[in-house]
């Protein structure tokens, strides 16, 4: 195989993506790009470019420089901070991956890995046990994105023969990194303040149960995805995948029996409208059948281990 290129290697996810990569593949085998410079630092271990990735005509020569056949395309702007600017976020969201798919189309890539989000589903969606197929009706740009994204890859797939595959990811908890701009980022940041003796300010209600998973889990279905025989891979859009579901009030009570004296309090802003139009608990049946699909971690789990690393 050909080398593997990372976009928006900066990021929650593509820091810790990035570095499983290099880690199975071998450190000369991938390329981290992100636009901010900065985050070269990360990267002593493996090549790193600068890349806007709206900038077709680089990104088609980072390709080519590299010998890369695989693109893990994971930079976006995401929900929170997508609204305060809907048409840029639009435009680098959906550009950006059209850009991939048409390398793709055009024999420059063989294959991509491209995130989706449970921010496709909105208010008419059941909210509990969400299956793959049914309403969905985002409400944020970044929602409306990653829905637009999905039926692109799946048409691409159709149409050209594209081997495009995806995941609908929910929260994403990690301490290698600090969150990116989402609405579930609360359970990343929580960890923080309690490791700092700080109180915490919720920007959710206690009560607001979300789909979430802890990073190890994200980083393993991915992998395990993208190592799936193609014919094993029944969903092109964008698979339903599951891990927990819990609460602010929930993960509160998981850190105080570490932390008895954390305190926090609940002031919702405009991420508690977001979450109000997402699922409670997701259905990833396609998931387990299609390649084998099983968490390792549940919320106590998550809890200890992030706290040992952390402290």
């Amino acid at each position: 195989m050909g080398k593997i290129l990372i976009t928006g290697a900066g990021g929650q996810l593509g820091t810790e993506l990035t570095a499983a990569l290099a880690q199975k593949y071998g450190n000369g085998n991938v390329i981290a790009t992100d636009i901010n410079e900065k985050a070269a630092e990360k990267y002593t271990f493996c090549s790193f470019e600068v890349l806007d990735v709206l900038d077709v005509n680089r990104f088609s020569k980072l390709v080519e420089k590299h010998d890369v056949s695989t693109v893990y395309h994971l930079a976006a702007i995401l929900s929170a901070v997508g609204e305060k600017n809907p048409l840029f976020t639009w435009k680098l969201n959906m550009d950006s991956l059209l850009n991939v798919l048409e390398m793709a189309k055009n024999g420059k890539i063989e294959k991509i890995y491209w995130p989706s989000s449970i921010a496709v589903f909105g208010k008419n969606t059941p909210m509990d046990n969400t299956p793959q197929e049914c309403v969905m009706d985002p409400t944020t740009v970044y929602g409306i994105s990653k829905l637009a994204g999905e039926r692109w890859c799946a048409y691409y797939f159709e149409k050209y023969g594209v081997d495009v595959r995806s995941l609908r990811y929910p929260g994403l908890i990690g301490y290698k990194s600090v969150g990116g701009g989402g609405t579930t980022d609360y359970a990343v940041d929580i960890y923080r303040a309690a490791i700092h003796k700080e109180d915490f300010d919720c920007f959710l209600k206690e009560d607001t149960y979300l789909p979430m998973m802890y990073m190890p889990d994200a980083i393993k279905a991915t992998l395990q995805l993208m190592d799936a025989p193609k014919e094993d891979v029944s969903v092109r859009s964008s698979y339903n995948i599951s891990a927990l579901s819990f609460s602010p009030k929930e993960i509160y009570a998981s850190l105080l029996k570490h932390y008895p004296d954390f305190k926090i309090a609940y002031t919702p802003d405009f991420r508690q409208d977001i979450a109000s139009t997402w699922p409670d608990s997701i259905d990833d049946t396609k998931a387990r059948l299609d390649w084998n699909w099983q968490p390792d971690y549940n919320l106590d789990q998550m809890t200890e281990d992030i706290l040992k690393h952390l402290t």
